[in-house]
């Protein structure tokens, strides 16, 4: 009787190995169940937070592309014409004329264009006002880059060609102008002069945003002038300032 006691006391005792083994085994498999689940979750999460990220910063580039804003000025107008060409062409239409068709260029491409004058007005009676009225304009809007269109003119009839003006203390005025006389190089114009710094132009001195004057021609030489006056010239004039302001922005 003792020994079938001790047997029983025995088998009772492997029994409750064998559970708590069991127990300890249940334990561990919950237990790694649990972490394989947190892992699952936390990969899901970790991936789902990259693409939150990656879909917000898509969307505020594309907000920042948006918000890009271009002033383009049609240099003169109203009672002051500008220079005259020598067969009577006015330099304010012809600004006009050029720098609509880069506001269209601008525009297609999604960029923000506001325009200093879209008819034959200024912005002021004296030729005095209406420039502080177009700095005015800039400084106030804050663009990413404001160019202004001109026609130049010269007492030596020879000369011609297109040129850029950037303020000479603005670094950021001259990489623009590289950028934009580049993109006119290859519009195949008759000739590209160098860009040019000046510290004297009233636009250039006075604007905080980085001002490009482009000066598209020479009214005093007959034959750009007519080239200047045909609307198939006009328009790679224009798309070669539009090409060069999107290059800037980076678009």
């Amino acid at each position: 009787m003792r020994f079938k006691g001790k047997m029983k006391e025995k088998i009772k005792g492997k029994k409750i190995v064998v559970v708590r083994k069991m127990g300890i085994l249940l334990l561990m498999a919950t237990l790694a169940g649990i972490i394989v689940v947190s892992q699952k979750t936390g990969e899901y999460l970790n991936s789902r937070n990259k693409k939150e990220v990656k879909t917000s910063g898509k969307l505020k580039e594309k907000a920042e592309k948006e918000e890009q804003t271009v002033i383009l000025d049609s240099g003169h107008g109203g009672r002051d014409p500008g220079k005259i060409g020598t067969q009577g062409t006015k330099e304010k239409e012809m600004n006009l004329c050029i720098a609509k068709k880069v506001e269209r260029h601008l525009k297609e491409a999604g960029i923000t264009v506001i325009m200093t004058r879209t008819d034959d007005a200024g912005m002021a009676d004296s030729q005095v006002e209406d420039l502080k009225e177009r700095v005015k304009l800039i400084n106030e809007t804050k663009p990413v880059l404001a160019v202004s269109i001109h026609q130049n003119s010269y007492p030596d009839p020879s000369v011609f060609g297109t040129q850029v003006f950037y303020y000479t203390h603005s670094r950021e005025g001259e990489n623009a102008a590289k950028v934009v006389q580049e993109a006119l190089q290859k519009v195949e114009l008759q000739k590209n002069r160098e860009i040019k710094a000046n510290d004297t132009y009233y636009m250039l001195k006075k604007t905080e945003p980085p001002v490009l004057i482009v000066e598209c021609g020479f009214l005093s030489n007959p034959e750009e002038e007519a080239l200047l006056c045909e609307d198939a010239y006009q328009e790679k004039l224009a798309e070669g300032i539009a090409n060069g302001i999107l290059s800037y922005l980076q678009i």
